[in-house]
């Protein structure tokens, strides 16, 4: 099912900083990646309008649309090409979600990649919050996405422990780890514009 520690700005990598990544390159194409209710979509949303660019996000992907929802995964390969296809439009893009395992072939190109960090609890009521504004009674005992959503928290409440398959910490550390890319992480607590400004170098 792909649907913490909130810390200060860091670079991963010794040799990049805020001042010696050229920016302009890296923000022509920005994955922004992190557990389920960091923001992840948010922020990709307000970086890219601010950019003028295409946001993506691959939640958006790798479902069938089905009534109700997240019933039906899509193929791997479907979903590659639609994200390609998306990022064709203008060879600029803000890509937001899911960047590693099935979705490195559309991420490997990216130059900057932004990964937020939040406390679990509140990511947690960030999602309760969330899902009740979408679904409303749905979510309530006997309601079409009852057990989906119980299912959901309880995959997103096991993201640092990794117990459970899809989005974890520890896949998430060793895939970071592993880049030659830049990677920004950021706290994702703070105001969707101080985390805009700071993707920005402003």
């Amino acid at each position: 099912m792909d649907r913490a520690r909130g810390v200060a700005t860091g670079w991963q990598r010794a040799d990049c900083d805020a001042t010696s990544l050229s920016m302009g390159h890296a923000l022509d194409r920005v994955g922004i990646t992190g557990a389920s209710g960091c923001g992840v979509t948010t922020l990709g949303s307000a970086l890219a309008a601010r950019l003028g660019c295409v946001h993506i996000d691959t939640d958006d992907h790798y479902w069938e649309a089905t009534d109700p929802p997240y019933q039906v995964k899509r193929d791997v390969g479907e979903r590659l090409e639609r994200i390609a296809a998306e990022q064709a439009r203008t060879g600029r893009w803000v890509m937001s979600g899911t960047l590693d395992r099935w979705a490195e072939p559309v991420s490997r190109d990216a130059g900057l990649i932004v990964f937020l960090q939040v406390p679990t609890a509140l990511r947690l009521r960030r999602l309760a919050e969330r899902e009740r504004a979408r679904f409303g009674e749905a979510l309530d005992p006997g309601g079409a996405m009852h057990d989906t959503h119980l299912d959901f928290i309880r995959w997103a409440a096991e993201y640092e422990s990794g117990a459970l398959p899809g989005r974890s910490r520890p896949l998430h550390e060793a895939w970071l780890v592993g880049l030659g890319t830049p990677v920004l992480r950021l706290d994702g607590t703070r105001p969707i514009d101080e985390l805009v400004q700071t993707v920005l170098g402003t």
